[in-house]
């Protein structure tokens, strides 16, 4: 049997992409590659480096009035790597620059983490191997 596959893409469902997107930009430091409508829902799709693709989905009536919980059954969080701590840091000052609350970094034997929350509250983390 084959190795199984990388992830080519991962699709987060936001509220309102009128909100979520210039968030995204400003993060990312991008612009979409890719923004339609569907017609079960639009998209806002970014390309990120090593080639996966971050999708933002609006559905027609919205979500309703819930918020990202990563108690609930189903993602946790979404993370991003970085080479190392120093990388880390550089990002945890870009954050402070974009006005983006976030946790501080933590530190682990398995590695260091700054965790982060979008418009929608849904967990973001910049992770960095140890060493």
């Amino acid at each position: 049997m084959a190795e199984f596959p990388g992830m080519t893409h991962i699709a987060l469902t936001v509220t309102d992409l009128a909100t979520s997107v210039p968030w995204y930009e400003r993060l990312l430091g991008s612009k979409p590659v890719l923004d339609e409508d569907t017609g079960s829902y639009h998209h806002t799709v970014y390309l990120l480096p090593g080639g996966t693709l971050l999708s933002l989905h609006q559905f027609p009536g919205g979500g309703g009035p819930d918020r990202f919980d990563e108690h609930r059954v189903g993602l946790d969080h979404l993370s991003f790597g970085v080479a190392n701590r120093a990388e880390l840091e550089a990002w945890q000052a870009r954050l402070e620059a974009l006005g983006i609350r976030h946790g501080g970094i933590i530190d682990a034997h398995f590695g260091s983490a700054l965790s982060f929350r979008d418009p929608d509250n849904i967990a973001l983390e910049l992770f960095a191997p140890p060493g």
